[in-house]
């Protein structure tokens, strides 16, 4: 990319995190990330570049080795003039959603992450002429705790997710909970994924979206401009599932087509299209966990139904669900296990600050960062190594938790399709696609304690206002004592 000849009309608003906004180019295939920061707070160009490059690192040594190469997409660093920064930055300003504008984008640095725009196949520089249809789901965490340190049973039995929807929903974050459990999609198993996946479409909240060509088409938008019209939805993919035009509209149309998108995204995420390193390491079992969520409404239908037998599949190994779900079964202590040990860290650095670079706590984010990942003992030894390293294992978890996956599809006919590119059929078309993973940035040290907050939180609403309510002998004590509260921990 000539970095010298930018032109800010060639770029527009793509969207934001917490911690950077992007913004993607109108015929390549890129996008430029820029970090964010609080009004009158800003770092120094240093402190960008080393953020940017601690960025890069962490995606380059570690998330590639968990995920694979195909997947992962670290970008690079460039150096912009600060005058096109200036002037995109008034450009997307009126863009921006209001609840984001607490925090400025970096205008002084001229530092930025330049990477492959994941809404378009991974196979192009350019945007292609035929249409792109691109899924983005983040599916949290996949696993019910297996740890011993837990100290509620419901824990063992109902998914953080499921039981996260009934706070959201009594704080005000969402009108209703979603009947969508993380642990159906990541059972392998074809009916409990198409369940799922049916739940996140009928209630998308910040867990689902769709583009076509670039353009956000279904979801929400930061959380709060929602488009959920199925038959809009319907609207928009008819002519990537049904080309020839023979279906007719209505009530069966549409549930015709977003089954054929279900059938198709569930094969895609069970595709292996990759290997990477951390195939090759001692993985936590699957097994340790109970395989189906006790909260989930596919779970519920079946007990309703008299079935109490629910099938687990198991995942492909090499599929990128598979092994998202062995990053975050490096959280093999829970966090109720994890935060003493975090302390015992914590402790060690107020007698030895300067010890803190040597620990690698802020990076930097190499092979031997890598390297100490992969010791999955639990015995505690005592020793400040030992902490250390569940330490950063929780942090690698917390982020595959967290991280997106993204499904490019492309429509092409038999002769057009290459070889050197995945194909997956449909029922009556067939689509080239690509599959990537972002939000990959480390999950900060510093969150530990709020984590560890909001576990307790988390878990004591849904003992007293979802769990009583369900079961008449826990409602009927909370009724004698309306006074009572659950205490998970020390906060």
């Amino acid at each position: 990319m000539e970095v010298e000849k930018m032109d800010e009309n060639e770029w527009k608003y793509h969207g934001e995190g917490n911690q950077s906004l992007v913004v993607s180019h109108c015929q390549r295939c890129v996008v430029l990330r820029f970090l964010k920061s609080p009004p009158n707070q800003n770092k120094s160009s240093e402190e960008i570049l080393q953020h940017l490059q601690n960025i890069v690192d962490f995606g380059k040594h570690v998330m590639k080795q968990f995920f694979g190469e195909n997947y992962v997409h670290h970008g690079e660093i460039i150096q912009l003039p600060l005058d096109f920064v200036r002037q995109l930055c008034l450009k997307v300003q009126p863009e921006r959603p209001e609840s984001r504008c607490d925090k400025d984008m970096d205008t002084l640095s001229g530092y930025a992450m330049c990477l492959p725009n994941l809404t378009r196949l991974q196979t192009y520089r350019f945007v292609e002429p035929r249409p792109i249809l691109c899924i983005e789901i983040k599916p949290k965490c996949g696993f019910i705790p297996f740890s011993s340190h837990v100290s509620q049973e419901i824990k063992h039995k109902v998914c953080r997710y499921c039981m996260h929807q009934h706070l959201k929903v009594a704080n005000g974050k969402w009108k209703r909970p979603s009947k969508y459990c993380p642990v159906d999609l990541f059972s392998g198993n074809k009916q409990r994924m198409h369940f799922a996946l049916k739940s996140l479409l009928q209630e998308a909240q910040n867990n689902l979206k769709i583009f076509k060509n670039g353009e956000l088409i279904y979801g929400c938008k930061d959380d709060q401009e929602c488009s959920s019209d199925w038959n809009e939805l319907a609207r928009h993919l008819k002519p990537f599932f049904f080309p020839s035009n023979g279906l007719v509209s209505g009530p069966h149309c549409t549930r015709t087509i977003v089954k054929e998108l279900i059938h198709v995204i569930t094969l895609t995420l069970l595709s292996s299209t990759d290997a990477c390193r951390a195939g090759d390491m001692k993985t936590v079992p699957v097994s340790q966990g109970r395989s189906y969520c006790e909260a989930s409404a596919f779970n519920k239908e079946l007990v309703r139904n008299g079935k109490h037998k629910l099938e687990s599949s198991g995942l492909p190994r090499g599929c990128l669900l598979y092994k998202t779900l062995q990053a975050q079964m490096l959280d093999m202590l829970d966090i109720e296990g994890l935060y003493p040990l975090y302390n015992r860290v914590e402790q060690y650095l107020e007698e030895f600050p300067e010890e803190r670079s040597t620990l690698q706590i802020d990076g930097p984010y190499n092979e031997a960062f890598y390297e100490k990942l992969l010791d999955l003992s639990t015995e505690d030894d005592g020793t400040i190594a030992f902490a250390l390293t569940k330490v950063q294992q929780y942090r690698i978890a917390m982020t595959a938790k967290d991280c997106s996956i993204m499904i490019a599809l492309s429509p092409c006919l038999q002769d057009e399709c290459s070889e050197q590119r995945p194909v997956v059929l449909a029922s009556k078309t067939r689509f080239t696609f690509s599959v990537s993973v972002l939000d990959l940035d480390l999950k900060p040290y510093e969150s530990i304690p709020h984590q560890y907050k909001l576990d307790g939180k988390i878990v004591n609403y849904y003992l007293k206002n979802v769990q009583a309510k369900d079961d008449p002998v826990m409602s009927s004590l909370f009724k004698e004592n309306e006074d009572c509260t659950l205490v998970l921990h020390k906060v």
